[in-house]
């Protein structure tokens, strides 16, 4: 018979959440995500990147759970990069990884100091920075995947990005194979997660966890990153629309599986482009 709850350590109680309180909300969509889209397979050796945010340290209790499943065989390394965070933040990503007992691999970089004076698109260029950091590291340690925290909502917000500022249709995809770094691939498997279950798990276990902490925010918190900003407005947006229709987010969702080309007045898949125009008249 199981220990009582009261007899856990405060990590066994938030790994228990997983499959009672979070079960609906968490759990079975983080495993939809990583079956539905095939993220994880035998043999595969997962850097799981904890920026020590909610999200990503979410995520490595998920691949926790899912290693006690054993349905298959595979490897997690649990990574943390320190792009050049102050030494308080520093600490509370390792304080928070020892709480949850999460076995945290840091290595360090100097991100922060490089796109400190970079006035074009900062936290852009902070972010391709960040992500070739961590394929290198992960590669280092023998993974042939990379997963990143991204949720739900981040989903959603791309593509109203997309659309409304940079006139396309395009969305965050659950898994992408790197160009740069060769036999390595990108998942996500918080994809279909939602920030708000998320903040909700955060909060019922009394955590906090570091946002940003870059030195740009740290140095002035009005001068944000122009993609930053409008993904805050988006976000803002969506959250106006939900109050007027419950499911509008999963309808954003939906629009980019539910393509329909006979209706497109243009598309392109890499450099091969394609106008209705083309085959009007055969039709």
């Amino acid at each position: 018979m199981g220990r009582k709850l009261e007899e856990l350590q405060e990590y066994e109680q938030i790994e228990r959440g997983l499959s009672t309180s979070y079960r609906k909300k968490i759990w079975t969509k983080f495993v939809k995500g990583i079956k539905e889209f095939d993220m994880v397979q035998e043999g595969d050796k997962i850097a799981v990147c904890i920026s020590g945010g909610k999200d990503s340290m979410l995520m490595a209790k998920c691949f926790q759970e899912l290693k006690k499943h054993r349905k298959m065989n595979f490897e997690v390394v649990f990574l943390s990069m320190n792009p050049g965070y102050n030494e308080k933040n520093k600490q509370k990503i390792l304080s928070n990884a020892k709480r949850l007992n999460i076995p945290l691999t840091m290595f360090e970089t100097n991100i922060f100091e490089a796109v400190e004076n970079i006035d074009d698109h900062p936290c852009y260029i902070c972010a391709r920075m960040r992500r070739g950091y961590l394929y290198n590291k992960a590669q280092e340690l023998g993974c042939n995947k990379i997963a990143l925290g991204h949720h739900f909502d981040d989903v959603i917000e791309t593509i109203l990005m997309g659309m409304l500022y940079g006139a396309q249709v395009q969305t965050m995809m659950p898994k992408v194979k790197s160009t740069s770094h060769p036999g390595m691939e990108l998942i996500r498997p918080l994809y279909y997660v939602k920030e708000e279950d998320i903040i909700s798990w955060k909060k019922k276990y009394g955590l906090e966890f570091i946002a940003c902490a870059c030195k740009i925010t740290e140095k002035n918190a009005d001068n944000t990153d122009e993609d930053g900003s409008k993904r805050e407005e988006v976000k803002k947006l969506i959250k106006l629309l939900r109050k007027k229709y419950e499911k509008i987010d999963m309808n954003i969702f939906k629009s980019v599986q539910n393509v329909n080309l006979d209706t497109i007045i243009s598309y392109h898949k890499k450099d091969e482009y394609h106008h209705f125009l083309d085959d009007y008249n055969k039709k």
